[in-house]
C-alpha cells in the first residue's frame, strides 16, 4: 500500500508521520459515482431541532441550579473608587457574589460584579443593591472624536491611534495618477455592527468535587474554552469536560470562556451549586464583541481601457477597546501602483471580536463602490470593468453566470433612468476567502457486531451541519446512508479538535472522516474475508451490502459472485465478539483553500420615502467538492441575509456625548426580517478535483458594496456609507437635485 505523510497532534504539538493507505483511497469518489456526497442530505439533527428535543446550553437545568448575572458599568469611562456588596449579600436567594478586580472601566457595559442567586430576578435585585462609587473620566465614542486634537485618551499608556501605522507601497502611484483617464476621490464608512447570536453567550458550570469541572457551553471551540478555564482556575485541563451538543450561532464571537464563563465557574465553586450564566440580551450587545467600524479615504484611477492604474488609501478602523480593525484594500482587484496606510483607533466602546470574514466586508464595500464609480465615469459596463481588473479566472466565469441569472443585459445602463417614484437597479460585488483545513481534528469510527456504526470527534457543530458532514462521508465509505451513522461530537473528552472558525471546520474534519471510514472498512474486510473464504481486496461495500468478486480485486470492471452477497448486518455479525475501531487524520489532497464568489442584487428604491427593498440576489460561489448540497445552499443563504443586515439595517449607535450604547435591544437594533428578504438564487461553480473547502464566510462579504451600487443604478444617488438607510437615500437624492438645478 502507498504511504502518505500526515500531521498529527500529540501533546499539543504537530508531528509528521507516514501512514499506509489503501490504493486510491486518498482521493474523493467523483460526484457522478457517489451514492451520498454532493446530494441534498437532510441534517441528522433536524428532527431534534424542529421538535424542540435538541438541548442547547440555555436548556440545561440541573438540580439546585443557580442563575448567574453580571453587573455592568453604566458609564463609558470611569475609575472604580469602591464596591460595596454587603447589602446585596444578605438579600433573599443570593448565594454568591464575586467582584472583578478592576480599577477602571472603559466602556458602557464593562463587567464589574458576578452574582449567583436562586432566580434571575433575585440576582438582578442584588445587582441593584450593590453600591459602586465611580470617578467619571473623559471618553470618546467615534473615530473622529478619538483623532481630534486634544482628544481624551482611552488608555493612559498609549495614544488613541497607532503612531506607527501599517503601510505598504507598490509601484509609483503619483505618476500613475497623472496619466489616468478617470480619477475618483471619496470617503467610505462602515459602522460597528454586533454579532446578534440568537442564543446568547454563556455556559452552565458544575463542579464534581473540588477539582473536576463539567461545563455546558455555547461555543465554537470546546477545547479553547477548556484551555481558558484551566488557566483562569489553575486546574489541569484533564479535569475539565466542555460539552456543546447544539449551539445557536457564534459568527466568530464564541471561541473563549469569556468573563461570563470564568465567573460562572468561580461562582459555582463558591456557592457549592451549579450555575447557569447566560448573558442577557443587553449584556450580549455590550460585551460579546462586534465587527469594527471603518473610515476609508480612497483615491483611485483607471486608464481609458478600463484598467485600474493607481490606488491610495488612508484607512482607519475602530474595534473599541480592542485592536484588529484592519481590512484589505484594494479588495480582489489587481492595481499595479498602490499606497496604503492603515491605523487602528481606540474608542470607549465594547471590544471587537472576529466576525464572519473579519475585515473583508469593510474592505469589499469601499472597493466595490469605488470600482463602480470609476466604471460609470468611464462609461464601461461594471461587469466588464471588473473582468478587466480581476486576476481570478474562475470569477470571470462567475461574473458571466451571475449576470445572466439576474438579467443584467436587460437593465437600462443609465442610472436613475426609469420612470416613477419607485426605481429598480442592479449592482454586484466579488469576494474571496481561504477556507482551508488542517490536522487539528481526528475522527474515530467504531463498527459494532450488531451493525451499528458510531463516529466520534471532539469538534463542535455551531449550526453548520458538521455532524451530518461526518456521517455522510463515513456512510459513503461504508456503503450506508448518513442516518445509519451515530455521530458523537461536541465534547472535549471525545478527542482533540480545532475551533470552528475561518471556514476551516469542514475542510479539516472531512478528510479525517474519510480516512477513518477507509481504515474502518479495511479492518472490516481483513476480519471477515477469511470467514467468507476470500481475500480482503475482493470485497466491496455498496447500498448496505458486501459484495464479493469472482476472484480479482474489487473495482469498476469487477465480476461479482452474487451468491456470496451479504447484508451489512450479516457482515458485522461475522465480527463475533470483536469490533472495528479506526482513527482517521487529515491528509493532504482531500482539501484545499482559496474560494471565489460573486453576488448580484436587484433592488427597488422608493424615491419618496428613501426605502430600499432587496428584490433578488444571485449568489455564485465555489467551495471545491460540495459534501451536502442542501446545507451548503443554506450557508450561502445565511451569509446573504447577514450581508443584507450589514448593507441595509445594522449599526451600533453610541451617544456622542456620553458614549452610552443607545440601541442595545431589538427594538432599535434592526436585523433582517421577512420584509427585507429577497429571492435568493444560489449557483455553484463546483470544482470537486480541489477537494473540500469551507464556505461559511464568503457569502457575507459582497452584499454591502453590491447593494450600494444597485441603489446608485436605481436612482442615480451614490451612497458611500453603510447602512443604506432612508435618510441617507433622501439626502443623496436632494443633493442630486441641487446639483442638477444649481440651487
Amino acid at each position: 500500500m502507498p504511504k502518505v505523510k500526515i500531521t498529527v497532534v500529540e501533546n499539543g504539538f504537530d508531528k509528521e508521520i507516514e501512514v499506509e493507505v489503501p490504493e486510491g483511497s486518498a482521493s474523493w469518489t467523483p460526484p457522478s459515482e457517489s451514492a451520498v456526497l454532493g446530494k441534498r442530505i437532510v441534517r441528522l439533527d433536524a428532527p431534534e431541532k424542529v421538535s424542540g428535543r435538541a438541548k442547547y446550553t440555555y436548556d440545561i437545568n440541573l438540580p439546585g441550579l443557580l442563575h448567574g448575572y453580571i453587573l455592568q458599568s453604566p458609564l463609558a469611562h470611569a475609575r472604580i473608587k469602591s464596591i460595596d456588596i454587603s447589602r446585596a449579600e444578605k438579600m433573599p436567594g443570593v448565594k454568591a457574589i464575586i467582584p472583578l478586580d478592576k480599577k477602571e472601566v472603559f466602556y458602557h457595559g464593562d463587567e464589574l460584579v458576578g452574582i449567583a442567586a436562586t432566580s434571575m430576578n433575585a440576582a438582578e435585585e442584588a445587582g441593584r443593591a450593590i453600591k459602586i462609587e465611580y470617578e467619571p473620566l473623559p471618553h470618546v465614542a467615534y473615530i473622529d472624536q478619538a483623532l481630534a486634537k486634544g482628544a481624551p485618551q482611552v488608555f493612559s499608556d498609549r495614544p488613541n491611534a497607532n503612531p506607527k501605522p501599517e503601510t505598504r507601497r507598490e509601484g509609483d502611484p503619483a505618476a500613475a495618477f497623472k496619466g489616468a483617464k478617470a480619477t475618483v476621490t471619496a470617503t467610505y464608512e462602515t459602522p460597528v455592527i454586533c454579532h446578534v447570536c440568537l442564543e446568547p453567550h454563556g455556559l452552565v458550570a458544575q463542579w464534581n468535587g473540588d477539582d473536576e469541572l463539567t461545563v455546558w457551553a455555547s461555543t465554537q471551540g470546546v477545547h479553547s474554552v477548556r484551555g481558558d478555564l484551566a488557566t483562569a482556575l489553575n486546574i489541569p485541563a484533564s479535569k475539565i469536560n466542555v460539552i456543546t451538543h447544539h449551539m445557536g450561532g457564534g459568527f466568530g464571537s464564541k471561541f473563549g470562556a469569556g468573563v461570563e464563563g470564568v465567573m460562572a465557574a468561580r461562582l459555582a465553586k463558591k456557592a457549592g451549586a451549579p450555575v447557569k450564566m447566560m448573558m442577557t440580551r443587553r449584556h450580549e450587545f455590550h460585551s460579546s464583541g462586534n465587527r469594527p467600524s471603518s473610515l476609508q479615504r480612497i483615491k483611485a484611477a483607471a486608464d481609458a481601457d478600463g484598467k485600474l492604474v493607481a490606488w491610495e488609501i488612508d484607512g482607519y478602523g475602530s474595534g473599541g477597546i480592542n485592536g484588529g480593525a484592519g481590512y484589505p484594500s484594494p479588495y480582489v482587484y489587481r492595481v499595479p501602483n498602490q499606497s496604503r496606510t492603515m491605523r487602528d483607533v481606540f474608542t470607549n466602546g465594547g471590544g471587537a471580536r472576529a466576525m464572519r470574514a473579519p475585515g473583508h466586508p469593510q474592505g469589499s464595500f469601499a472597493t466595490e463602490v469605488m470600482v463602480d464609480e470609476l466604471a460609470y465615469q468611464l462609461g464601461i459596463d461594471p461587469v466588464e470593468f471588473r473582468i478587466k481588473n480581476d486576476p481570478n479566472e474562475l470569477r470571470h466565469r462567475q461574473y458571466r453566470l451571475g449576470a445572466e441569472a439576474i438579467g443584467w443585459a436587460n437593465r437600462n445602463p443609465k442610472p436613475g433612468a426609469s420612470n416613477g417614484a419607485k426605481k429598480r437597479g442592479m449592482g454586484l460585488g466579488a469576494c474571496t476567502w481561504g477556507g482551508g483545513g488542517g490536522p487539528s481534528t481526528p475522527v474515530t469510527v467504531n463498527i459494532h457486531p450488531d451493525g451499528s456504526v458510531e463516529a466520534i470527534s471532539g469538534t463542535q457543530d455551531l449550526g453548520t451541519g458538521t455532524r451530518t458532514v461526518i456521517a455522510a462521508i463515513i456512510a459513503e465509505e461504508l456503503g450506508l446512508q448518513p442516518n445509519q451513522i451515530s455521530t458523537k461530537i461536541g465534547e472535549t473528552r471525545y478527542g482533540p479538535s480545532g475551533g470552528s472558525g475561518g471556514s476551516t471546520t469542514c475542510a479539516s474534519v472531512s478528510p479525517a472522516a474519510k480516512m477513518a471510514g477507509v481504515f474502518a472498512k479495511q479492518q472490516l474486510f481483513e476480519k471477515i474475508a477469511p470467514k467468507l473464504g476470500v481475500k480482503p481486496e475482493q470485497l466491496a461495500l455498496r447500498d448496505g451490502k458486501i459484495r464479493v468478486t469472482q476472484g480479482g480485486p474489487a473495482g469498476k470492471d469487477a465480476k461479482w459472485d452474487e451468491s456470496k452477497t451479504i447484508s451489512w448486518k450479516q457482515a458485522a455479525a461475522r465480527l463475533g465478539m470483536e469490533e472495528v475501531s479506526a482513527r482517521g487524520q487529515w491528509i493532504p489532497g482531500l482539501s484545499s483553500s482559496g474560494v471565489a464568489g460573486v453576488q448580484f442584487i436587484e433592488v427597488e428604491v422608493d424615491t419618496e420615502t428613501g426605502r430600499v427593498q432587496p428584490l433578488k440576489v444571485v449568489a455564485v460561489h465555489d467551495c471545491g467538492l460540495v459534501i451536502n448540497r442542501m446545507a451548503t445552499e443554506s450557508q450561502i443563504n445565511g451569509g446573504v441575509i447577514a450581508g443584507i443586515g450589514f448593507a441595509l439595517l445594522e449599526e451600533r449607535v453610541l451617544d456622542r456625548n456620553t458614549a452610552r450604547f443607545l440601541n442595545d435591544h431589538f427594538v432599535d437594533y434592526k436585523i433582517p426580517g421577512t420584509y427585507e428578504m429577497p429571492e435568493i438564487e444560489v449557483i455553484f461553480t463546483d470544482q470537486p478535483e480541489r477537494g473540500v473547502i469551507g464556505i461559511g464566510e464568503p457569502p457575507v462579504i459582497p452584499l454591502g458594496g453590491a447593494l450600494a451600487n444597485a441603489v446608485y443604478h436605481a436612482c442615480g444617488a451614490r451612497i458611500r456609507s453603510l447602512p443604506v438607510t432612508p435618510n441617507k437615500v433622501l439626502a443623496a437624492l436632494k443633493g442630486l437635485r441641487q446639483q442638477d438645478t444649481g440651487l
